[in-house]
């Protein structure tokens, strides 16, 4: 399978490149358009001179044919060889050039996301819930779970290293009661029909399909869906072209590559549960105790492939779900807009959640909505065919849980001054009606 090397149309950047130069800049990535052009032109020059040496090569190939041909027709054809060859090398290495320079081209920002040079410059649009007051010091969720047995990194780090833990007993059956909450009202399309309606969104409300994906994933797939990058906060398998996934948008977005769906078929809706492996580059000396910044972590993923003209309220969607899922479990959270240096290069919106922790008495993010367009899915060749012909479908996904932040979060808005947990209501019907952890 040949896949095609945008990830950004070439002739929108052609059309627009003192636009695209900007955005890059205020995504904070230093390319030079200009040279892209250059290399693009470059490009297509020596891609039309191979095809005129072939046509002329087919043309005394026809000639030469039924009767003994002409001494110069049989030289002019040995010359031709030789110059095509020679172009035919200048055109790899100036597609190679081009590629690499066309992989560099972020994704353009939607309209209303914020110019910011920082993380600091997101802009929190709405804030849902109380901040739970206590009538004694609140601990942070690590000290909880220690004490009840829940957690236990000391043994993990004989065993695999730091940033590992064994998760034990009421922990486990939480996460559990978790996964089972998401996976019900997702499944559910009464319940995303009433969370569309809230949102004001009228959409398509078929229900999700749970997927166990793989847990690893080859190279072409991953540098496909522009992922692989930090390669440093991967794993790679020793000796193959393979590697652990980051998150299972990874291996759900890229499944679908070079196919062509029926727009009866779409929206299609993924929920996918992986364990999930980074290296945490980078944050060594942070979050070092408890559940956060862990190597290896489990978390719950929407996914979804539409058509262009739906991808802007499937984000929208997908944010309304997310909020949903928070507000069912009482959690207080914000919700911020991220701004242009922080969304990412394959987005070009980005939505981020972060719950209070009464423990660290600051909101810490569980939640994240990218928007992609469609940025994957020209690279990976995913399409469907529409009324107005074949085109490339949009991508969008989300975090449903990181079930490992979503249980620090239910500690320490839920625990008591005798250390013990109250279990959320709505997660109780998974727990065989157990109240108190």
């Amino acid at each position: 399978m040949r896949y095609t090397t945008d990830m950004l149309d070439i002739r929108f950047i052609r059309e627009n490149a003192d636009r695209v130069q900007e955005a890059a800049a205020q995504k904070g990535y230093k390319i030079s358009i200009a040279e892209l052009l250059e290399s693009d032109e470059s490009r297509r020059e020596l891609q039309q001179k191979v095809d005129e040496l072939r046509t002329r090569r087919n043309e005394i190939s026809s000639q030469m044919k039924g009767g003994k041909p002409a001494p110069e027709l049989v030289e002019e054809g040995k010359q031709l060889k030789t110059q095509l060859a020679e172009v035919e090398d200048h055109l790899r290495v100036a597609d190679t050039a081009y590629i690499e320079l066309l992989k560099q081209v972020p994704n353009m920002p939607h309209d209303d996301v914020p110019v910011g040079a920082s993380e600091d410059e997101n802009l929190e649009v709405k804030v849902v819930g109380d901040i739970p007051a206590f009538d004694f010091e609140p601990k942070n969720h690590y000290e909880i779970a220690e004490a009840k047995g829940w957690l236990d990194k000391e043994r993990a780090a004989k065993v695999a290293g730091a940033r590992f833990a064994y998760v034990m007993g009421d922990l486990v059956m939480l996460q559990q009661a978790i996964i089972q909450f998401v996976m019900s009202t997702l499944t559910n399309p009464e319940v995303l029909a009433q969370i569309a309606k809230d949102a004001g969104l009228a959409i398509d409300t078929r229900p999700f399909v749970p997927v166990l994906p793989p847990l690893m994933i080859r190279t072409e797939p991953y540098d496909q869906m522009d992922r692989l990058q930090p390669s440093d906060d991967r794993y790679k398998i020793e000796g193959e072209e393979l590697w652990l996934q980051g998150s299972a948008e990874h291996v759900l977005g890229s499944m679908h590559a070079g196919e062509i769906f029926e727009a009866t078929q779409l929206p299609l809706r993924y929920l996918g549960f992986a364990t999930s492996f980074r290296k945490e580059a980078g944050t060594y000396g942070k979050d070092l105790e408890g559940l956060i910044r862990m190597h290896q972590f489990d978390k719950l993923e929407m996914e979804s492939f539409t058509e262009a003209k739906d991808s802007y309220n499937e984000h929208l969607f997908f944010i309304a779900i997310q909020e949903y899922l928070l507000q069912q479990l009482k959690l207080p959270y914000h919700v911020l807009m991220k701004c242009t240096v922080d969304i990412g290069k394959p987005n070009a919106r980005g939505v981020d959640m972060e719950v209070w922790l009464p423990g660290q008495g600051k909101y810490r993010e569980t939640h994240t909505a990218d928007y992609m367009t469609d940025y994957q899915a020209r690279r990976l060749q995913t399409r469907v065919r529409t009324a107005d012909g074949v085109q490339l479908i949009h991508t969008n996904d989300a975090t449903a849980f990181a079930l490992g932040r979503c249980m620090v979060a239910i500690i320490e808005n839920y625990q008591t001054a005798t250390g013990d947990v109250v279990v959320p209501e709505a997660l109780r019907p998974f727990m065989a009606g157990r109240e108190v952890l």
